[in-house]
């Protein structure tokens, strides 16, 4: 059993017991969510198609701790102009436990 869920302007193909990393969202560690934008449900040979979301499919997660992403270096070089610029990023994140998928 699976489910594509929509989680900010991402999609990801989750099942139970997943844990996946996605941008920043605003609940407190140890919280349980829900996960109403389900756009894809496969139980078996079943696969229910939503249009664009299904209503009566719900995911329940609970978020397990907020980080910060790996370093991201973007570097730029002029030759010949005496200039270069290092800029660095952390893309701020959340890890959700996906606990059931109910459908």
């Amino acid at each position: 059993m699976y489910a594509v869920v929509q989680i900010g302007g991402s999609q990801y193909k989750i099942s139970e017991g997943d844990v996946i990393r996605t941008n920043r969202l605003k609940d407190d560690e140890g919280s349980q969510i829900t996960l109403d934008q389900v756009l894809v449900f496969a139980n078996g040979s079943e696969v229910r198609v939503g249009q664009p979301f299904l209503k009566d499919v719900k995911v329940t997660a609970k978020v397990q701790s907020h980080l910060s992403g790996s370093k991201v270096l973007a570097f730029k070089f002029r030759r010949r102009k005496d200039s270069a610029t290092l800029r660095g990023h952390r893309q701020k994140l959340t890890v959700l436990n996906i606990t059931k998928i109910a459908g």
